[in-house]
């Protein structure tokens, strides 16, 4: 069952990928703390656990979860492929969709989107550049990130290697749906990446392995929550 969880900008929404750092207990770890960093200091913190930790995270904390992925199918005969409604019973508060590291097509995007809002999941849809970020939000997503593939992992962020997407993306996507979010990803390390993100116009981060191979994610999110709040 999932709790009506409200989701906020600007967002900080982190990726667990399959990084064995966030597996299992570890990961509800750093859930917590993600938890404890969003109430102290009044930012919105999700995270993006592996699907088999969805479900116990979700009863230990009370920020949103999302997953990483969904498949458009209906509950049935479809061995391997995760339904919105799977993640949404183990407590999913919403998705996200076409990551550089799980590119969909877009009438599998459209399809997936549509299955999420027939459930009331929020989809936060990856884009690599301004036009497909654009096209993208023709869809009416709840969110766009915007996450140059090859900057992803790389420490270099999008907000300090390639500025003018950021910018370019936010006011195009504005011009066309007003409605949607704009995140910002890709490379995001540090408080000055944050900052520099929110400053050229983005309402969230989309961050993975800075927080979760932190050796103190806690501090880090600490500075990540107070960029975020200065900007």
């Amino acid at each position: 069952m999932v709790i009506n969880m409200r989701v906020f900008y600007p967002l900080l929404l982190i990726n667990f990928k399959t990084y064995i750092e966030a597996l299992g207990d570890r990961g509800l770890n750093l859930a917590k703390i993600a938890e404890k960093i969003s109430l102290e200091y009044g930012v919105c913190i999700a995270v993006a656990p592996q699907f088999v930790d969805i479900k116990m995270i979700a009863e230990e904390v009370s920020i949103p979860i999302f997953a990483q992925h969904i498949d458009p199918y209906m509950p049935g005969a479809y061995t391997g492929h995760i339904t919105p409604e799977s993640i949404k019973e183990a407590g999913a508060h919403g998705t996200l969709l076409n990551h550089s590291e799980r590119r969909l097509r877009v009438d599998e995007i459209e399809l997936s989107l549509n299955r999420c809002k027939e459930l009331n999941l929020i989809c936060c849809i990856c884009a690599g550049n301004t036009p497909i970020a654009i096209s993208l939000s023709m869809l009416n997503p709840e969110m766009v990130a915007v996450e140059p593939p090859e900057l992803i992992g790389s420490g270099i962020s999008v907000s300090k290697a390639k500025p003018e997407i950021v910018k370019s993306s936010v006011e195009a996507i504005k011009r066309i749906n007003p409605s949607v979010h704009v995140l910002c990803g890709a490379g995001i390390s540090d408080d000055v990446d944050v900052r520099k993100a929110i400053e050229l116009g983005s309402e969230g981060i989309l961050v993975a392995s800075s927080i979760v191979k932190s050796k103190d994610p806690e501090k880090l999110l600490q500075k990540f929550a107070k960029a975020m709040l200065s900007s």
